[in-house]
């Protein structure tokens, strides 16, 4: 039975940036954000490293990893637990960037060092507290929605303000 299911599928297809842990040789975590993860299959997760010589560091020591995506406005995702694998070269590594590049990402193969494949071997959902005191999607996505919005336009000013 396959782990990844399409609700999975969807949330990766729409929140690219995940947090993805490692485990470091002094057996502390290591935590990385990462902007290309992808579904490759039905148990598999996919990542481009563009600059990540400290994640594929600790994979060729311990691969075990874990990329928890969540919906920034909704509070709610999926943390995906399992081993990896680190690709430089061959028909897998071709594949993979071949398929980023048919799902218009093609500016991203020139900088890739490797590819990372990851087996998920289990699947949690992860869900905000917040539901527990009886918010629901269409508040929080209100509240986060504005939020955001807000310090943007913070930012933005700042910005314009120093020129």
């Amino acid at each position: 039975m396959p782990i990844l299911t399409e609700e999975m599928k969807q949330l990766v297809s729409k929140q690219k940036l995940g947090f993805v842990a490692t485990v470091c040789p002094d057996y502390t975590p290591n935590l990385s954000p990462k902007g290309t993860t992808c579904t490759w299959d039905d148990d598999h997760l996919v990542f481009l490293d563009l600059r990540s010589p400290q994640t594929i560091e600790k994979l060729l020591h311990n691969p075990s990893i874990e990329i928890n995506l969540a919906d920034q406005l909704i509070r709610r995702g999926f943390r995906f637990k399992g081993v990896a694998s680190v690709w430089r070269e061959g028909d897998l590594y071709d594949r993979i960037l071949e398929m980023y590049s048919a799902n218009g990402l093609a500016e991203y193969i020139e900088p890739v060092q490797h590819v990372v494949l990851v087996k998920v071997e289990r699947a949690q959902r992860v869900t905000s507290s917040a539901y527990d005191l009886g918010e629901t999607e269409e508040t929080l996505a209100e509240r986060y929605a504005g939020y955001w919005n807000d310090l943007w336009s913070r930012r933005r000013s700042a910005s314009s303000e120093r020129k």
